[in-house]
């Protein structure tokens, strides 16, 4: 919301907020003060209605084409495209990973296409100069072997990482590590059928059960590593690890393991930025600040697409976002097997 009212987005416009929690039931507790202030702000200075209810939204006016940006939890992602979809969205950017399971997403896909609407996914990682970087070096040697790898700064603790897994209920894979799976499906081949071989890095990886808030326990991999070969010839890596840091990189090594090439996310160009931007919204999450260009160039190209048409280069399509989370549900049991 704040890339757009901030015009750092520049063909798109704010025009509404979905709120049902802090306007309603959460209006007076942690966190809904300030959003509060956040709305007031809003409305004033740029003219943002808020609701609490797509049903609230008012019909589209004559010539204008309406994009719903989805980021509500997971579960709750089906419902609310259905409702974008009433409300006259003809486009509808999906945050990762777009439903809880397979069957959901692709119920989406199949209402969507039904009703003539485009759906396009917050993948922002398909679009990262440090991915592209990445596999135009790698393209350019002979045995390059890439490693994507994710990096978070929960703490290493067992309240931390069980605060993580109860609130990220629908585990690692589904979650922080399907930047990467979207990557492998997007650029290396990867879907279930392709797929010959998985190979955790036991040394690596982890895998925990811990007790959430709520006092249940959810199991999930605090960090995790592994190799995918696919059937046409292609191999490459994965590692997440909720609790490695803010800097999330690539890496080509040749057949020795030596490292031939290193791109970070952020890199010494970026970090300017990020600096700034901590200075400017002091407590929110760290991996906003180094993704925030990313995700305005996504928006940007789901904004331009909805308006003329015109393709999202780069951007993953619902097709990918379907694929991705295939792939997800069948690494889980493949690689906890391996970890037991």
């Amino acid at each position: 919301a704040v890339q757009m009212l901030n015009d750092d987005v520049p063909h798109a416009k704010l025009c509404h907020v979905i709120e049902p929690w802090f306007l309603g039931g959460g209006a007076k507790g942690p966190g809904g003060p300030e959003f509060a202030e956040f709305a007031k702000k809003a409305e004033a200075d740029h003219g943002v209605s808020f609701h609490t209810s797509l049903a609230d939204l008012p019909p589209t006016a004559d010539g204008v084409k309406r994009l719903a940006l989805i980021s509500g939890r997971t579960g709750d992602n089906p419902r609310l495209m259905s409702e974008s979809i009433a409300a006259g969205c003809t486009t509808v950017y999906l945050e990762k990973p777009g439903a809880p399971t397979v069957a959901e997403l692709q119920a989406m896909k199949d209402e969507a296409s039904t009703k003539g609407v485009t759906v396009l996914m917050g993948y922002n990682k398909n679009v990262c100069k440090y991915v592209s970087k990445t596999r135009d070096f790698a393209s350019s040697v002979d045995d390059g072997h890439v490693t994507f790898v994710s990096n978070n700064t929960y703490e290493p603790t067992a309240e931390s990482l069980g605060e993580c897994f109860e609130r990220n209920a629908e585990g690692m894979l589904k979650n922080m590590a399907i930047h990467e799976l979207a990557l492998l499906v997007s650029f290396y081949d990867v879907t279930v059928e392709n797929i010959e071989s998985v190979s955790a890095d036991k040394e690596f990886s982890s895998m925990q059960t811990l007790k959430g808030p709520s006092g249940k326990e959810w199991t999930d991999f605090d960090k995790i590593k592994f190799t995918i070969k696919t059937k046409t010839g292609k191999s490459v890596s994965v590692q997440a690890d909720r609790c490695g840091g803010d800097v999330s990189y690539a890496k080509v090594t040749n057949s020795a393991g030596e490292e031939l090439f290193k791109y970070t996310m952020p890199d010494d160009d970026d970090l300017a930025a990020v600096k700034s931007l901590e200075k400017k919204y002091p407590g929110a999450m760290p991996y906003f600040f180094s993704q925030d260009p990313d995700y305005i160039t996504v928006k940007d190209r789901v904004a331009v697409n909805c308006v003329t048409g015109e393709e999202a280069t780069g951007v993953a399509t619902i097709e990918i976002a379907c694929e991705t989370l295939r792939v997800a549900e069948y690494l889980v049991p493949v690689l906890q097997e391996q970890l037991k």
